[in-house]
């Protein structure tokens, strides 16, 4: 049946570029792409090489009771997990006393909970013969980001557990990275910088890159670090 991989947030942004990037290279011969919207999943499927196997599900990461089934239906299809790409990500940016308990609750749920729970569901399955786990965190999880409280503790969370399950997975030759983008042209970036040229920052091409390299023999001194990625604006 060939490598399989996993995108979450395929349908736009970084997501979107990685998907088509990877699906470039000779990597995967399977690639199962998630986020809410089929539609536009579709649209980023029609944009990646024809000759593979690509699954496009319409999942919503706020509904943590599907996430078991969905891992386990993947894997009867294909017969094998190889890399687990968590990208998807929501942000509604607010003060302390903006933030409300629901606000709080769905940042935690989309960025932390369901990357945990989609992570353990993979393991079991990836364990038996290891693989490569990929998660999307934030600089915003790296210093005070005052306004985007729930953000940015979300993402100080993601790259805590990316480093710990660095740790953990090592016995079943499982590698973990941890990716950390600075400001980048996205629809995310939108909500929390509006005012922004995107022109004048990175764009999810150049993550894209990155995550190709990654994936590559030379990203296998990367794992259990946090890496960050910026662009240097020249004066």
């Amino acid at each position: 049946m060939g490598k399989t991989c996993i995108i979450t947030g395929a349908s736009r942004g970084i997501g979107k570029e990685v998907s088509i990037r990877l699906s470039k290279t000779d990597k995967f011969d399977n690639y199962v792409l998630l986020a809410r919207n089929l539609r536009d999943l579709e649209v980023t499927k029609s944009l990646m090489r024809k000759n593979l196997s690509i699954t496009c599900l319409a999942l919503d990461l706020m509904d943590l009771n599907s996430l078991e089934d969905t891992i386990a239906n993947i894997y009867s299809k294909y017969k094998s997990i190889d890399t687990l790409i968590n990208i998807a990500g929501f942000v509604d940016p607010k003060s302390l006393l903006e933030t409300t308990l629901d606000n709080w609750k769905k940042t935690f749920t989309i960025n932390v909970t369901s990357l945990f729970l989609l992570t353990k569901y993979v393991v079991k399955y990836m364990k038996s013969k290891g693989g490569k786990i990929i998660n999307f965190a934030s600089t915003a999880g790296m210093s005070s980001r005052p306004g985007w409280l729930a953000y940015a503790c979300s993402k100080a969370a993601v790259i805590s557990l990316s480093q710990t399950l660095s740790e953990e997975l090592k016995e079943y030759k499982i590698k973990v990275y941890c990716i950390s983008p600075g400001r980048c042209a996205t629809d995310l970036r939108k909500i929390l910088a509006p005012e922004e040229d995107p022109s004048t920052i990175m764009q999810p091409e150049d993550v894209a890159v990155f995550v190709e390299n990654i994936l590559s023999d030379y990203g296998d001194i990367l794992d259990s670090q946090n890496i960050v990625l910026r662009k240097q604006t020249i004066p």
